[in-house]
């Protein structure tokens, strides 16, 4: 693959590959995948017959979460040799909850050029599908395992507004939902995402108790590759807030009346909390 002018280093390319759908996989990512010197694969088991599909044959070498520090160094120094690395995941795009941080990170480190090529995420493609807001994403990936540490974890998270975006095992979903249920409140609403752009796929949208029950029920929601998307925290609105008509009167019973007379008038009218009042009109009377 041609570098850069004037840089005789080589290039990490971070190509992203089908979640499951193989028409997602893009022309570029093919060409890069063909064009480079060597593919550092999540699993080469699993990644040699994508490859076989698209005609590229291309070496392959594994890179996960067990090898990635000792590997890294010397696909590095491939790289600093003027060799190509491309990294790729079992689907999805590499370091989105999967393997890869640490050689890009090293490859900043290094002055190495580092190069993305985009397509498929199980994160995106759940947010873009979710019917929830977007502005504000949180993306928690896997809940620890143990039981006692996914609890504590969803606590921290209860009260973010951002919406929520998880992945879960199928052996752990049904009582990953009952403790979502449970923390985050039965009527919270969610979206529930199974093989997603695959034959199967399944995007149902409910409140978290409906969900956990719906798929303690039907085992085959209980298979494949699962993401959650919850609705983050709404905030109650300010109980006894003083709006602007409350205000007015309150502000005109004071002309004539004690501030404990006015409130409690203006705690009849509006109904309003007569200390809340209070103590506001306690400030008209600081100014």
């Amino acid at each position: 693959m041609n570098q850069p002018a004037g840089n005789s280093t080589g290039t990490l390319y971070l190509v992203a590959t089908p979640i499951g759908n193989l028409g997602d996989m893009s022309q570029r990512a093919i060409d890069t995948l063909k064009s480079v010197d060597l593919i550092a694969a999540e699993d080469t088991r699993h990644s040699r017959p994508l490859l076989q599909q698209f005609a590229i044959g291309t070496s392959l070498t594994a890179l996960h979460e067990h090898n990635e520090r000792d590997a890294c160094e010397s696909l590095l120094q491939k790289i600093q040799a003027g060799k190509s690395i491309a990294v790729i995941s079992d689907a999805g795009t590499p370091l989105i909850s999967d393997p890869g941080y640490y050689i890009v990170r090293r490859a900043h480190q290094l002055g190495i050029p580092v190069v993305p090529v985009p397509g498929p995420s199980t994160l995106t493609t759940a947010l873009s599908a979710a019917g929830l807001p977007t502005n504000s994403v949180h993306f928690e990936g896997f809940l620890p395992a143990k039981p006692t540490q996914r609890v504590a974890r969803l606590k921290e998270l209860v009260s973010n507004s951002d919406t929520l975006v998880f992945f879960e095992a199928p052996h752990r979903i049904i009582d990953t939902l009952a403790d979502m249920a449970v923390y985050f409140g039965v009527e919270r609403q969610a979206v529930f995402m199974r093989e997603l752009t695959k034959l199967y796929e399944t995007i149902k949208s409910d409140s978290l108790k409906n969900l956990a029950e719906w798929v303690k029920t039907d085992s085959n929601q209980r298979k494949g590759e699962i993401a959650i998307v919850v609705q983050g925290m709404v905030a109650e609105p300010a109980k006894d807030e003083i709006d602007p008509e409350a205000e007015r009167i309150l502000k005109l019973l004071l002309k004539e009346l004690p501030i404990k007379k006015a409130a409690a008038l203006t705690a009849e009218i509006s109904g309003l909390r007569k200390n809340k009042l209070y103590q506001h009109a306690l400030t008209f009377s600081d100014k």
